[in-house]
């Protein structure tokens, strides 16, 4: 296959893979209740693990020597700029899939906020296919999996809010499919795109680490049920081991 029929399928997959915690939600909502915090936990080792076990590294060795340094310091751009977009948009990633926050963010921002994340993801996912195909395919997983307790957020939400369920489809089909559109976007500027290509994958390393660190294990921690602590603690680190053999298999 091509790079741009990889980009597309993976991208479209990633989608599916969102769209998969929201289905959850409506079929079963106690499952998701008990689920919800496991896939957090997942989610959060899956970032971590392709942020510094694919990204940085591939950052590093695509950049060369003269500009090493510079990586880490887009990586924590990319940190900062994530924190200034969830200040920007508020509620950007409640990960929360039990309950809405105190502070509800209202139907219209939820679906601005998501179609402007899902965008970002894909100019992500096409930026690493562009790298290489691994590369691609790693991220591409990070993202659908940290994609799915948040879509278990956006769903919840939106169905205490009093939307009827085939609008909340609706609704995040469409901005699931912005990812697709900034996948494509990215593609065709692919030109431009190779020569900042390390910067991209130092920002996109920022992204997951400051998704896992600040949203995704406060709410790991959020858990008090008893036995569920190890539980996460386990999924997170198996969320680590399997992208370092998905890395290692695709590599080989």
């Amino acid at each position: 296959m091509s790079t741009l029929e990889y980009i597309i399928i993976f991208t479209l997959i990633g989608s599916v893979l969102s769209l998969a915690g929201g289905i959850i939600l409506l079929a079963n909502e106690k499952l998701t209740l008990k689920i919800s915090h496991l896939l957090i936990s997942f989610a959060a080792g899956t970032l971590l693990g392709t942020a510094f076990l694919d990204l940085l590294p591939e950052a590093l060795h695509e950049s060369g020597k003269q500009a090493e340094s510079q990586i880490f310091t887009w990586t924590l751009v990319g940190i900062l700029l994530f924190f200034i977009i969830e200040r920007f948009i508020h509620s950007t990633h409640r990960h929360d899939g039990i309950h809405a926050r105190e502070t509800k963010p209202t139907v219209p921002l939820i679906i601005v906020s998501d179609s402007l994340h899902n965008f970002i993801d894909g100019v992500v996912i096409a930026a690493a296919f562009l790298v290489n195909i691994p590369l691609g395919i790693v991220t591409a997983i990070a993202v659908g999996a940290h994609e799915i307790p948040q879509e278990i957020s956006d769903f919840s939400i939106m169905l205490h809010s009093g939307v009827k369920r085939l609008k909340v489809i609706f609704y995040n089909l469409f901005s699931s499919l912005t990812a697709l559109i900034g996948a494509l976007l990215t593609f065709a500027l692919k030109d431009s795109v190779e020569n900042i290509l390390p910067a991209l994958l130092a920002l996109t390393a920022g992204f997951f680490i400051y998704i896992a660190a600040s949203d995704l294990i406060p709410e790991i921690h959020h858990e008090k049920r008893k036995g569920f602590a190890l539980y996460e603690t386990l999924l997170l680190l198996l969320g680590v081991v399997l992208v370092y053999i998905l890395i290692t298999l695709l590599r080989q």
